[in-house]
């Protein structure tokens, strides 16, 4: 199996739960967390597949412990070539609609300008809201989770994202 290595920034909690679903289901014994784990660059290098996690805050910002490593990522030109990420995040479609689960895009942005490929895109469909960064052709660049309006469909949604991203991982 693929050396994966799971990456979370969060606050309230949400996008920790999709984390630990996403450890257990690929057998990932650490999941990081931003704040209290990470500690460079080179630790996300250690990895061919990255989960990453970040709830959306602002005006679709990522959760702030990710500022600095994407700043370093982008500035740096550190190279993600050869690495498969899948994104996930937490939002707030209507509170926060017009900006819902923004981080999500604005990591594809990062990642993608530095040679990774994303897997576990999430037809946009399922879900409400006015705007969104990571929204690309109908589909949401990663799994979004709204436990404030729509907790009922977070299980499924996770199950059923775990499973295509079982297809979709390389052995």
């Amino acid at each position: 199996m693929a050396n994966i290595g799971i990456f979370c920034g969060t606050a309230g909690g949400t996008s920790m739960i999709v984390a630990n679903a996403l450890a257990e289901a690929f057998d990932v014994e650490e999941v990081i967390n931003m704040e209290e784990d990470f500690d460079d660059i080179d630790q996300m290098l250690e990895h061919d597949v990255l989960f990453i996690g970040s709830s959306t805050w602002g005006q679709g910002d990522v959760y702030f412990e990710w500022v600095d490593p994407l700043l370093e990522i982008e500035s740096d030109g550190i190279d993600f070539s050869g690495k498969t990420i899948a994104l996930f995040g937490a939002g707030d479609s209507v509170k926060h609609g017009e900006h819902f689960c923004s981080a999500l895009g604005k990591l594809y942005k990062t990642f993608t300008k530095a040679g990774a490929k994303v897997v576990g895109f999430v037809d946009a469909s399922d879900y409400k809201y006015e705007s969104s960064q990571a929204q690309m052709d109908g589909k949401l660049c990663g799994l979004a989770i709204d436990e404030h309006n729509e907790k009922d469909k977070t299980q499924e949604r996770v199950t059923k994202w775990i499973n295509s991203l079982k297809e979709q991982i390389p052995a």
